[in-house]
């Protein structure tokens, strides 16, 4: 296993570079001229070929390539070229909404969804695998907005008033506050996971139920909680910590469409900001980090295998 990882950390470095080549060539080579964005729109021709020398935006492509990744390896993301802000500074108060409504939603996510999907898968061709069904049609069909903007409604606005309407608040600052304002996008992100979840449950326990070794446990009269948790689920839940792994690296790296329905200050929005400022620095790092998610990611979605099917080995 130790060497398994090894090998799987090495291979991510050459991974890790070619991202960042694509990166760095596919922004620089699309038009658009980031001291055009940072000078405004009278700008004079005099004022940007002031602008450009400083931002390195004379030399050619390959030595600005060099310049940024000899930063990256001492740490040094660079500094945006719209607030002048060291861009580690700006990702630091990011990461926090993100991962937190991230962990919030997975969790609530698999404490509903794997029980709903044993559940149907169980009682297979009845009524309340049919409801199952039914519920994760809905999940999958409803955008997220849309839910996002009636719980607000029912919650926040009118008739309830629990929860505040948006923002967010630091679990620092004490539990309460912090879950007053994360429940509502938690709740609403985890329509879509819960759907899919219990989807992947259900047909990879319908696989497994008409195996011998699920057989020979109902033979010897063990219980049938037992049966379907034990020698069912387990060896079930390879394709399922799949989707659960892939799901929670995707909301960390950002759901810019929750972030923007409830004023969260996640690294989606970050992201989607830099991208329309043009602002070179931010997108190359954002894009970097959301691929170290996925390569770490992964790597924990395959060490978990063989905790979970004794089967696997490395």
């Amino acid at each position: 296993m130790i060497g398994y990882l090894i090998r799987r950390i090495l291979a991510a470095i050459p991974v890790m570079g070619v991202v960042a080549l694509f990166v760095f060539l596919l922004l620089r080579l699309t038009p658009g001229d980031p001291a055009a964005i940072l000078a405004g729109d009278n700008a004079t021709p005099e004022q940007l070929d002031r602008i450009r020398p400083s931002l390195g935006l004379n030399e050619p492509i390959y030595i600005q390539f060099y310049t940024w990744v000899a930063k990256l390896l001492h740490g040094d993301l660079g500094v945006s070229l719209i607030s002048n802000k060291p861009i580690l500074e700006m990702i630091g108060p990011r990461l926090e909404p993100s991962i937190s409504v991230a962990l919030a939603t997975i969790i609530l996510s698999i404490l509903v969804a794997v029980p709903l999907g044993v559940i149907a898968a169980w009682k297979h061709g009845t009524w309340i695998d049919r409801c199952v069904m039914g519920l994760s049609v809905l999940g999958f069909s409803v955008p997220v907005f849309v839910i996002g903007y009636v719980l607000i409604q029912v919650f926040a606005i009118y008739p309830f008033r629990w929860v505040p309407v948006q923002g967010f608040k630091s679990i620092s600052a004490g539990f309460g506050p912090f879950f007053e304002r994360i429940i509502l996008p938690t709740c609403a992100l985890s329509f879509i996971y819960i759907a899919l979840i219990a989807r992947m449950t259900r047909a990879a326990m319908l696989d497994v139920l008409g195996e011998d070794y699920v057989r020979t446990a109902r033979a010897k009269g063990i219980n049938e909680v037992a049966v379907m948790m034990r020698h069912a689920l387990r060896n079930a839940a390879v394709p399922v910590i799949t989707v659960i792994g892939t799901g929670f690296a995707l909301l960390i790296s950002g759901v810019v469409v929750t972030e923007s329905v409830f004023n969260i200050p996640g690294i989606g929005r970050l992201t989607v900001d830099a991208v329309l400022a043009r602002d070179y620095p931010v997108i190359q790092a954002m894009i970097l980090l959301t691929s170290l998610i996925y390569v770490v990611v992964n790597l924990l979605i395959d060490v978990a295998y063989t905790l979970l099917d004794p089967r696997i080995r490395y």
